[in-house]
């Protein structure tokens, strides 16, 4: 159908000449229409000229190599206060912040006596395929988890601190294939 990887290829040098790091890229069904969603950062976070500004070279871009067949909506967001940690490189660069872990599958890497999949605490960092949290529950601890059995891992907002961190707030630019994605 789509092939997100040619996507990613055509609109990473966009990206890197702007300063922008490519989070996560989408293609998603959403009533009676698709929508190829662009989530995109840097340090300090992304605003909303970031994205329109990349909201309109992609859609210039893809008038030309056409590379989506069907109709569909070009949408070009931050990926919002709870981003997800894709690259490995998320995993060292957000070392300190809380995150929340699911599994695969039920596991007890702590040996608490039970299965769980949701993991919450204190990102302590990546090393050797292997992340390692401090949760943040009554029982606390240490667990490791190979990035085999992680199959999402997102940012988390501390509200127990009364501090959030210091980001741009989560904008999306929506454009329309049909008119060349002008919002």
């Amino acid at each position: 159908m789509v092939d997100l990887q040619k996507i990613e290829q055509l609109i990473l040098p966009i990206l890197s000449e702007k300063g922008l790091e490519l989070v996560d890229l989408e293609f998603v069904r959403e009533g009676h229409g698709w929508a190829l969603r662009v989530f995109i950062d840097k340090d300090g976070g992304v605003n909303l000229d970031d994205c329109a500004e990349t909201s309109y070279e992609i859609s210039a871009l893809f008038e030309v190599e056409d590379p989506i067949a069907p109709a569909y909506r070009l949408e070009v967001s931050s990926p919002g206060l709870d981003r997800p940690l894709k690259k490995d490189a998320d995993y060292v660069r957000f070392t300190g912040q809380l995150v929340k872990i699911l599994t695969q599958q039920g596991i007890d890497p702590d040996g608490r006596g039970y299965n769980r999949k949701t993991f919450i605490g204190k990102l302590l960092g990546l090393e050797g395929g292997v992340v390692s949290v401090e949760q943040q529950d009554k029982q606390g601890g240490i667990v490791t988890l190979s990035l085999s059995e992680i199959e999402s891992a997102r940012l988390e907002e501390d509200f127990s601190t009364g501090m959030s961190r210091q980001r741009t707030p989560s904008r999306t630019l929506q454009g329309d294939s049909e008119n060349g994605g002008q919002p």
